[in-house]
């Protein structure tokens, strides 16, 4: 068959993310199909979407459903109607069914596949695309197989996670041209799944409580190979970096052994690390630490079953810092128990946080299968048969989410290095000029004071 794969993500801000789930999808079905990548930011737009679609004359299409909304209260913003005009155009140009994939279309299956009309869909990891198309091709009963939809067959409830997974190839460079322009950034993958238990986590929902790893070596392999296409930097997209302390300082060891020598960031669960560990990271590269800090009250860290308290936060903190890392910590108020008094204590214990940029998000984003859910449902905040496509946040009793963004504000005084959610306008317009001038990264270092 040939198959198209489009990514409509055309979300920039902070910085444009490199669709790193559609090169699995295309990998996993490259050697028995024709496949070929459509991402709407190196296209510029719908109309040379809908071009391409047609002078592709494709027998499938692929759509990445990647994020509903930027989970953002006090800038929030959605994204169906961007897919909507995505599904809208492929339709005008071909006739092939389309398929729906991605880590937004598993958390609302069924709502997103009837919203936007899809014939089929895949839940889970988007590489079971080749069990669907090998079935088709054979003439076999789609329902069988675990993970894939249609729109007379629901498989909610059974998304099969694949012990490994891999990914041997780079797509071609004007795939890649358009985010070495916009900031060098690339991305990499050192293990799916997540074994915290976070309430208003999706990870487990998307790759599963289980982690699965990349052996260090074909990790590093894929690392030297971004670097030779002409990556300036990359991100680690594991939901936390560090959720296995020894693969993960063995993939920074494989770097360095491979010869990697480009900068790279990941994200970090702020739990107290091994003697020495941001040291062998740093050595091995890593220039920005991502920490899911979310409170700085024992009272709420416990609320949202996290799995380290105050004290190895600070730890990890000055760990990082000691190894001459830049480092953010990301701050999610305003759930379950949240108060005037938890939240004073998150705001007065930052200054032990020295040298750090601060990005708070003010409000709680209820997701479907996940334990916040169970909560708000048993508060009377939402009910089981409500949708939640539409973005819900969750409403502390104690508290207003007004009042938090008030208290926040006076605190924060107005210094650059204290950010409410994805930064807004100002971030829109600031980064895209430092790209411009040959900067590489996230950028939020520069705001550190």
């Amino acid at each position: 068959m040939k198959v198209l794969l489009i990514s409509p993500n055309a979300l920039i801000t902070p910085y444009p993310v490199y669709p790193l789930g559609l090169d699995y999808v295309a990998d996993a079905i490259r050697a028995e199909h024709e496949v070929k990548i459509l991402d709407i930011n190196v296209l510029g737009g719908l109309e040379a979407l809908g071009k391409a679609v047609r002078e592709n004359t494709p027998d499938m299409v692929g759509i990445s459903i990647r994020n509903i909304d930027n989970t953002d209260k006090t800038n929030l913003y959605g994204f169906m109607e961007d897919y909507q005009a995505c599904v809208e155009t492929v339709r005008k140009h071909t006739q092939a069914p389309v398929v729906l994939g991605g880590s937004g279309f598993t958390l609302f299956p069924e709502q997103v596949m009837g919203d936007l009309k899809a014939e089929y869909g895949v839940v889970g990891e988007g590489e079971r695309l080749a069990a669907l198309l090998r079935a088709m091709e054979k003439g076999e009963d789609l329902s069988r197989i675990p993970g894939v939809m249609t729109r007379y067959t629901s498989k909610d409830a059974c998304i099969p996670f694949d012990r490994a997974f891999s990914l041997s190839s780079l797509p071609e460079r004007s795939q890649l041209q358009y985010y070495l322009q916009n900031g060098g950034m690339l991305n990499l993958q050192t293990k799916r799944g997540c074994p915290f238990k976070c309430i208003y986590c999706t990870y487990p929902r998307i790759e599963g409580k289980r982690l699965r790893r990349i052996p260090p070596e074909a990790a590093a392999a894929r690392a030297l190979r971004l670097q030779e296409a002409g990556a300036r930097y990359f991100f680690v997209t594991d939901a936390a970096f560090n959720a296995d302390y020894v693969h993960s300082a063995r993939v920074a060891e494989a770097f360095m052994d491979a010869g990697v020598s480009i900068p790279w960031g990941a994200f970090f669960a702020p739990t107290a690390p091994p003697d020495g560990y941001f040291r062998t990271l740093a050595d091995a590269g890593l220039t920005h630490v991502e920490f899911g800090t979310e409170s700085l009250s024992n009272e709420m860290l416990a609320v949202y079953r996290k799995p380290f308290r105050v004290d190895q936060v600070i730890k990890a903190h000055e760990r990082a810092l000691e190894a001459g890392l830049y480092v953010a910590h990301y701050f999610l108020l305003g759930g379950p128990g949240e108060d005037e008094k938890t939240i004073n204590e998150t705001l007065s214990s930052i200054s032990r946080l020295e040298k750090s940029v601060y990005i708070f998000f003010c409000a709680v984003r209820i997701y479907p299968h996940t334990a916040l859910y169970d909560i708000a449902v048993d508060a009377g905040q939402i009910s089981r048969d409500q949708s939640i496509l539409t973005p819900v946040f969750y409403e502390p009793e104690r508290i207003g989410s007004d009042k938090i963004v008030q208290r926040l504000s006076e605190r924060a005084g107005g210094r650059f290095n204290w950010v409410t959610g994805t930064g807004g306008e100002a971030a829109a317009k600031v980064i895209p000029r430092l790209y411009s001038r040959g900067h590489t990264g996230p950028l939020w270092e520069h705001l550190i004071r």
